[in-house]
């Protein structure tokens, strides 16, 4: 089983023992301060030197932050433009990624999540938090069998209504193929939350077809709606294809700039060290 590390750069707020930083607790590792010994009544954690500099005179004790778990979710773009399938099917490392994260979550001691979203944030795709060792394995069987058939993922604006309202770590998985009004429509819904985006990209999505000569003829396919259409792919075309793609991607990272947020790019398959690069870099 591939493994990652991840860490969220907020302390947690969460209650239970986990493997993050947080500010709750007393009786932890991470020094945070001092308060009254009748906010924190444990003696053994008496500053005499902090009570004696104390203006008021008082008690005081040291209080240290406790490690605490967080919650993480994958919410998944399910739609039809996710079945593509060049150097890899997309909802193949879709999956490779959903095991890992479910896996990685497991062992780190934080309860797992999964919401996918098609044209609605979909009921037979929610996995309510939990601590499982094998919901992961079970996720990615379903995720690789799957034969997505959503004209949009509209329903990722929804997914917040399925997530607790504790600040989570999201990873919102998709290749982003989606109007960059709705994109920031998504972002805004989970503002509450520690967003990473994960684009799900395939080589073969950003190179045109090859065209010899004077060009040739190609039948292409729109993924989402299955709209067919035939186009003269001469040389003047692919350039500006290729133009489009890159002002696309370069619009795209300006985007997640203004939301401050950077994406993590999973071109040609899941590469868990990438991941946990992502993270600590």
């Amino acid at each position: 089983m591939k493994e990652f590390s991840y860490r969220v750069a907020r302390p947690s707020l969460g209650h239970f023992p986990g493997h993050h930083r947080s500010r709750r607790g007393d009786s932890g590792h991470e020094f945070r301060g001092h308060v009254p010994l009748q906010d924190a009544p444990d003696a053994r954690r008496l500053d005499l030197l902090a009570s004696l500099r104390d203006p008021l005179g008082q008690w005081l004790v040291r209080v240290a932050s406790e490690r605490k778990a967080v919650p993480v979710y994958a919410v998944a773009d399910l739609s039809a433009s996710m079945g593509y399938a060049g150097e890899r099917r997309k909802l193949d490392v879709l999956a490779d990624f959903t095991e890992a994260l479910a896996w990685s979550a497991w062992r780190t001691g934080d309860a797992f999540g999964f919401v996918g979203c098609d044209e609605t944030a979909r009921g037979d795709w929610l996995v309510p938090l939990m601590r499982s060792q094998g919901a992961g394995a079970m996720l990615a069987r379903r995720l690789r069998a799957l034969q997505p058939t959503g004209r949009n993922a509209a329903g990722l604006r929804d997914a917040h209504r399925l997530l607790r309202r504790e600040r989570s770590l999201v990873f919102v998985l998709s290749d982003f193929h989606l109007p960059l009004a709705d994109i920031e429509a998504v972002l805004a819904t989970l503002a509450h939350h520690e967003v990473v985006p994960v684009l799900l990209w395939d080589r073969a999505e950003f190179e045109p077809p090859a065209a010899p000569g004077i060009g040739r003829l190609a039948s292409l396919v729109d993924a989402e709606t299955g709209q067919r259409r035939l186009l003269w792919l001469r040389g003047s075309l692919r350039e500006r294809w290729k133009r489009q793609l890159q002002a696309r991607r370069e619009a795209l990272e300006a985007l997640f700039r203004r939301q401050r947020l950077r994406p993590l790019v999973m071109l040609d398959g899941f590469d868990a060290d990438a991941v946990t690069a992502h993270f600590h870099r």
